[in-house]
Parts: structure tokens; C-alpha cells; sequence
């Protein structure tokens, strides 16, 4: 089920109209446009950037990923050590306190990892699932007993998902946390207007707070990318993110503006729904992989800012295999395939986020494409905040998806898209158990070498598999106010609004 038109000009013109009386001017709040709106509070329950990337301002983590996205460094755990058998994790906590002014103690922390392990409405249960248990040997002392040794373990305490909560209150509150969370981050949550913003203001209690600059930070949903673009421009947004790419140039005259181009881990890729029809045979997935012309999608639709992607482990990831399989664009074999399985008269049903600028131009292009291979394409347009919701229901055929890390290791993703039951692998329903068998077995595996030909196989098996199909790798472009200094995303997608100063 797809919202109206109307439904959707509305909540555009309701965010447009909202800048004027909001208080951005105040000189220490930062207002930042985005396209959606965030879905949920609790980390558990979301995989999406929409969230992931607010959650790191309102929590905070045991172990964090550093600026440049290369290493770890601490974050609420000082220090740590880890058994001569890699079984045994020892953190020892930092003073810090939640924005309730309540301490931050090894209890919660405990909590925190055997919730997103055990609780039903957890997404990321099985990227937990090597924890055998966690415990508070004092107020500041962190114990986690691990079942085996999992090398990316240390690295998955830096997942904005396992952000440590205060455990009286989350018990005490429920599904209500959600709504109106307690965190530990450097600002805490003020307000959630749904379908408009999220306001945020500086938590005095953060352990860092006396090097925060700003009073408070909104987060203001802006779906569609001209008005965004047009608000940033007339000085009612102070950012913006999701910059087209066909607004970069022109963005960069402004002499009022900055626009930037900050190196990620993004993949766009096809999501293809697997349980729907003749998609679940492998061959017309793979069909469909040689009806695209990614080159042209790159070309016309990222301004060649893209990168032609070859695999679901990003270019510059640890693992990365630069020589994986590229299928060659050949429209006329894809039909013979297609109508060898059978499948000359496919029909998709392509889901494409209303109002995403580039996500409409690749529908159109690919509606294009496939159609000289024989595939007929129905566009529908859907609001990009009922998107995830028609993922998660199996309300689709194809659509275009992006995934960023959010570790630095590639079992997160590796996980989440190939060996995951939780979320039905990104919810492409794709099974294979031979990969899901070899996911947890490069999880374990420490010899890097050995590792690493485990990761290759993986990426090979799933471009032979076709999962998805990988589109394009692209930096994060933003753009700024010329005041805003500091605004900044590391490789991982983290915003480090600690940094920012609005002058």
C-alpha cells in the first residue's frame, strides 16, 4: 500500500513551512534537513541510517570508531582487556552519566548487550548471538564471556544498535522508551514532532560536554530534495544532507554555502525480493543483473561522482575484492535467459521513495533498461517513511536500497545482508546455508589470511547468487551553511555534532 500524492505534498509543505518559525536562528542550534523522519528510539529495533545516525548523538557506546574510520578508541569503556583465549572481555567504565543525571554503571552495560542478544524485537539478535554472558563485577567493571572467539566482536561493541541504556528506566518504561529516550550522548532528546523533527538539546551531563559547542541540534524532515536544497540555500536549514548529485556544481558557486564530499562505505544496490515468484530462481536474478547498465546509472544519474560497485563489501573495506565479478551489459543474452527460466513475460513491481531525486531517476533508467530485455516495470511511488515498513512486509518486487557500515569489520554487513534470519537478509528473503554456514565461520576465523579467502568466497558466492545487484559505491555529499565549521561524516556514517560550531 503506497500513501497518496497528496499525502506527501502535504508533509512536504508542512516541513517548508515550519523553518520560518523554528528556532534555528537561536545562534546555538543547529537545524540539519533530511529526508525522513526517524522511526524509532530504541537502537535495537531499527538497521536504518535514518536512525543510526541521530542515535549516535543521544547515546553512547563502549567502544568507538574514530574520525578518520580507520580504529577504534574508547568511548564509555576506558580501557579494556581481553583473555589470552579471547574468550574474556574485562572493560572498566569512564564516570559518565545518563541525561537523567543517573550514572552510567557496568550494569547497564550488561544489560544492554544481552538485550539486543535476547529480546524478541531485536534486528541484530544474531550478531550477538557469540555472547554466552555479561556481568557487572562492580559499579565501573564490565565482564563479557564470549562462547568462542569472534575476532569482529570488539568491533561490533561500536554498532550505534548496542548503545548502552540505563536499564531501571528502560524496564520501567517499556515500549514508551522508544518515544522518550535516556541516553548518555553528547545531546539528549527535547522533543519528537512525528513526520517534522526531532529536537535535541546539549545533555550537561555528557562525559565530554564542556568540548560540545552547540546549545542543541534539530533534526527537520524534508522529503523532498529541491525543497531541501532550496531551504539550505535560503538560510532556513543550516545543512542539509542527501545533496543530488545534479545540484553539486551548482551548489559549490555559492559562496554562502559548503558543499561536501566526505568518503563513505555506501553501497546502492537492487533489492530483490526473492520469495516473489520467478524471482527466486537464480538464474532470472542473474539476468536481471546483465539487463542493468550500472555504467549508464553512474553516468547520467551520480554525475560520474559514483563508482561502478562490484560487491557488497564497499571499495576501501577491510576484505574488499577488487577483482569480483562484473556481468557485462548485455540486454539480449539477459532475454535468452529469461526465457529459458521460463520468465519472458516478468513483471516487476518497483517500489522507488517519492521525492528522492536519484532514486527516481534510476527507477526511470532501469524501467528503460529492462525493457529491452523483455522485463516489464511498474513504478510506484511510495513516501521514503513507509518504505523500510514495505521492505519488512514483502510489499515489493525490486527496489533501489543503500547500506553504509556502521563497524569497521565486514561481518556486520556480511551478516546483515547474507547470514541474517532476524531481518531476512536485509529483507531480500535471500537463503543459502552454505553461506550462512561460512558466515559464522569467518566470524571465528583468526588467522587473517584465512579470513580474508573466506570473505572473498562469501562475495563471490553472492554475486553468483545474486542477493542484490550492486549498483554503485558514492561518497556522502552534504552541504552547509559558509558559518557551520566542523560538520563532518567519517567513512562509517557518524556526524560528530560534538565538533560542530555555528559562528
Amino acid at each position: 500500500m503506497t500513501r497518496s500524492k497528496a499525502r506527501l505534498l502535504a508533509t512536504t509543505m508542512l516541513a517548508a513551512l515550519t523553518l520560518g518559525t523554528s528556532i534555528a536562528e537561536a545562534a546555538g542550534i543547529l537545524t540539519i534537513g533530511r529526508r525522513e523522519d526517524s522511526t524509532t528510539f530504541d537502537p535495537i529495533a531499527s538497521a536504518q541510517n535514518v536512525d543510526n545516525w541521530v542515535y549516535s548523538n543521544v547515546f553512547d557506546v563502549l567502544v568507538r570508531v574514530d574520525k578518520t574510520g580507520t580504529k577504534l578508541e574508547p568511548g564509555l569503556a576506558e580501557s579494556w582487556t581481553i583473555s589470552d583465549d579471547k574468550l574474556t572481555y574485562t572493560f572498566k567504565l569512564r564516570d559518565a552519566k545518563f541525561s537523567d543525571g543517573e550514572p552510567v554503571t557496568a550494569e547497564d552495560a550488561a544489560f544492554s548487550i544481552l538485550r539486543i542478544r535476547d529480546d524478541p524485537t531485536s534486528l541484530w539478535s544474531s550478531s550477538y548471538s557469540v555472547v554466552d554472558t555479561a556481568t557487572a563485577s562492580d559499579p565501573k567493571t564490565l565482564i563479557v564471556k564470549l562462547k568462542e572467539p569472534a575476532v569482529p566482536f570488539l568491533a561490533s561493541l561500536a554498532l550505534p544498535n548496542i548503545s548502552i541504556l540505563p536499564k531501571k528506566v528502560v524496564e520501567e518504561k517499556g515500549a514508551d522508551f522508544a518515544s522518550a529516550p535516556i541516553g548518555s550522548g553528547a545531546f539528549s532528546v527535547k522533543e519528537w514532532i512525528r513526520g517534522d523533527r526531532v529536537i535535541l538539546e546539549k545533555n550537561s551531563n555528557y562525559w565530554d560536554a564542556s568540548n560540545v559547542s552547540l546549545d542543541g541540534v534539530e533534526w527537520i524532515s524534508v522529503p523532498d530534495d529541491n525543497t531541501r536544497m532550496l531551504n539550505v540555500q535560503a538560510g532556513e536549514l543550516d545543512a542539509a544532507i542527501f545533496v543530488p548529485f545534479s545540484r553539486v556544481e551548482q551548489l559549490k558557486t555559492d559562496a554562502n554555502l559548503k558543499v561536501s564530499l566526505d568518503t563513505s562505505t555506501r553501497e546502492d544496490a537492487l533489492l530483490i525480493n526473492h520469495e516473489k515468484g520467478k524471482l527466486g530462481d537464480k538464474a532470472v536474478r542473474q539476468a536481471l543483473d546483465m539487463a542493468i547498465d550500472k555504467q549508464a546509472i553512474v553516468d547520467a544519474v551520480t554525475f560520474g561522482i559514483g563508482e561502478i560497485a562490484n560487491s557488497y563489501i564497499p571499495k576501501g573495506a577491510l576484505y574488499y575484492d577488487a577483482d569480483n565479478l562484473r556481468r557485462p551489459y548485455e540486454p539480449e543474452k539477459a532475454k535468452e535467459m529469461l526465457a529459458a527460466a521460463g520468465a519472458s513475460d516478468l513483471t516487476l513491481d518497483y517500489n522507488v521513495k517519492a521525492g528522492d531525486e536519484v532514486d527516481e531517476q534510476i527507477a526511470v533508467l532501469m524501467q528503460q533498461q529492462l525493457a529491452a530485455a523483455g522485463v516489464t516495470v511498474n513504478i510506484n511511488k511510495v513516501d521514503a517513511a513507509s518504505q523500510w515498513d514495505m521492505f519488512v512486509a514483502g510489499d515489493f518486487d525490486v527496489a533501489v536500497g543503500y547500506w553504509t557500515n556502521d563497524v569497521l569489520d565486514p561481518d556486520q554487513k556480511t551478516t546483515f545482508v547474507l547470514g541474517h534470519d532476524t531481518n531476512l537478509n536485509y529483507m531480500t528473503r535471500y537463503k543459502n546455508d552454505s553461506v550462512k554456514e561460512l558466515v559464522a565461520k569467518a566470524r571465528i576465523e583468526a588467522d587473517p589470511a584465512k579470513r580474508e579467502a573466506m570473505y572473498v568466497e562469501l562475495q563471490k558466492t553472492a554475486k553468483d547468487d545474486v542477493n542484490w545487484v550492486d549498483l554503485y559505491y558514492s561518497p556522502y555529499i552534504n552541504v552547509t551553511r559558509a558559518n557551520i565549521d566542523g560538520f563532518y561524516q567519517n567513512p562509517l556514517g557518524r556526524f560528530w555534532l560534538e565538533d560542530v560550531k555555528k559562528n
